[in-house]
């Protein structure tokens, strides 16, 4: 990718994340298209964003594909990974090979290699002294983030956190984390409605995940809106 091009996808990507300073938006849809965006500026296979709940707890939010949210779910299950360590440090996690980290985090390198991934390089999602979260690059081929990536991708973050949390929760983290709690109560009943449309259509997660983000957008309506009905049988996709 040429440096015009990245810079040209940089400054859309920070349009659309200045675009939710409004009263109302999509932090579902916003997530997921943040994640897409970071990918393609970043020629990463996948990107995947996680939040902290209230009390703290590392949730998945968004990411490219199944096989990266499953690695995600893994890595926050058992609490020790790249990941995990960009937020509870609130620093940038880089690897530009697993083999480096297979010391440090054996049963994280070992997924990620078994399901094609290279390098990890996870950036906190930081708000002022605090993190709330962490966004995290997967490559299938090996190499180091140089400073000019780390640096743009600490900006995308940075930016994205306070995209996240708005100006009326930016006073208090405390009120910002509660102010997340919502966006990741969506999460669980997305995942669920997911389910259901996997279920019923005899698809896989990630083309249940395209049928349920395509009603929301051609309706103009919250992806996790469209969930619930899923959920609660009043709408059939």
């Amino acid at each position: 990718m040429t440096d015009t091009t990245r810079t040209q996808l940089l400054l859309e990507t920070l349009t659309v994340v200045a675009d939710t300073l409004v009263d109302d938006f999509d932090i579902v849809e916003f997530l997921h298209d943040l994640v897409d965006r970071c990918a393609a500026i970043f020629d990463a296979v996948d990107v995947g964003l996680v939040l902290a709940d209230s009390h703290g707890e590392l949730v998945v939010m968004a990411s490219t594909s199944e096989r990266l949210h499953l690695i995600e779910v893994l890595q926050l299950s058992a609490g020790d990974g790249p990941c995990v360590d960009a937020y509870e440090s609130g620093d940038v996690v880089t690897s530009g090979s697993l083999e480096n980290i297979v010391m440090r985090w054996p049963a994280f390198a070992s997924a990620a290699r078994d399901s094609g991934y290279q390098s990890v390089h996870a950036v906190p999602l930081r708000l002022r002294r605090s993190t709330i979260g962490s966004l995290n690059f997967f490559s299938d081929s090996t190499g180091e983030f140089d400073v000019k990536e780390v640096l743009i991708a600490q900006t995308i973050a940075d930016v994205a956190t306070i995209g996240l949390v708005q100006e009326r929760a930016v006073k208090e983290v405390s009120s910002a984390r509660d102010q997340l709690q919502h966006a990741l109560d969506a999460r669980v009943v997305i995942e669920q409605a997911k389910g259901v449309i996997a279920h019923s259509r005899g698809v896989e997660m990630e083309e249940a995940w395209t049928i349920l983000r395509h009603r929301a957008r051609s309706r103009q309506a919250r992806v996790a809106d469209i969930a619930r009905g899923v959920v609660d049988g009043l709408i059939v996709l």
